[in-house]
């Protein structure tokens, strides 16, 4: 199955759903509250819409979860082979405060682990993807595909740049950072919003991204798979295992990505 995927092509919808939220991001967009009061804007259902049209259109066959549609029961969608999950607005908080850290996030799992992700940043045209056997990439401005990947695990690193949450800074993230400057470690701190953060450790530009913290599965399913696919890992925080997908629970356990 997931030879047969033109990424080109989910690439190509992950852009549309990006011009659909940015039609909406310079007006004067009301805000609803959902009913665990997270935030919902226009922006959000467009870009769902735009996502689930394009999805059905490159294999009507493969199901689909999303934040914003309905999920099936456990009992439905546990065997599901493969599975498209889908933020269409992953960091609607970031979106409503204007400050462009906000993503699509098109991800396409296997069992229980992400193949194939793209993340797309509209503001500043950021594209990042990935995919089992075909490596990580970004480009930004329609320019060149930069391949991402390599670099030396964070504990074995003297000097460490860890990436957090701009809008859920927890104490425990300021306990794994404190631990770090314990062990002797120089410690450099960046803030992002959204699936950026996984993104910034799959390319380099940080070492170790502690959440220690709730998320949902489409929170990280798209850039989860861009990290593997960099050569990145990104384990559950109490067992070191592997994050898993399609749970009957889609809250994510506290995790790290390094």
């Amino acid at each position: 199955m997931l030879d047969t995927i033109n990424l080109e092509e989910v690439k190509n919808i992950a852009r549309a759903a990006g011009a659909a939220i940015l039609e909406v991001y310079g007006t004067d967009f009301a805000v609803d509250a959902k009913e665990d009061d997270s935030p919902l804007t226009e922006a959000d259902r467009r870009s769902n819409a735009v996502i689930l049209e394009g999805l059905a259109r490159l294999d009507p066959a493969i199901p689909v979860i999303s934040e914003e549609t309905r999920t099936l029961p456990y009992g439905e969608r546990k065997d599901w082979e493969y599975f498209w999950l889908v933020d269409p607005l992953d960091g609607t908080k970031e979106f409503i405060k204007r400050n462009g850290e906000f993503t699509v996030n098109i991800a396409l799992v296997r069992g229980q682990t992400p193949v194939l992700g793209v993340v797309y940043q509209p503001v500043g045209d950021h594209l990042y993807w990935g995919a089992e056997g075909r490596g990580a990439w970004k480009s930004s401005g329609g320019g060149e595909a930069i391949p991402l990947g390599g670099g030396v695990r964070y504990s074995e690193k003297e000097e460490v740049t860890v990436v957090a949450s701009r809008s859920h800074l927890t104490d425990e993230v300021r306990e794994f950072i404190a631990a770090l400057e314990a062990q002797g470690k120089k410690v450099e701190f960046h803030s992002a919003g959204s699936s950026l953060k996984l993104c910034l450790v799959a390319e380099g530009a940080a070492d170790v991204y502690p959440r220690l913290g709730p998320t949902m599965e489409w929170d990280t399913g798209a850039a989860h798979a861009i990290a593997l696919a960099a050569g990145r890992r990104v384990v559950e925080h109490a067992t070191g295992e592997a994050l898993r997908y399609n749970k009957e629970n889609l809250l994510n356990p506290h995790f790290i990505v390094e």
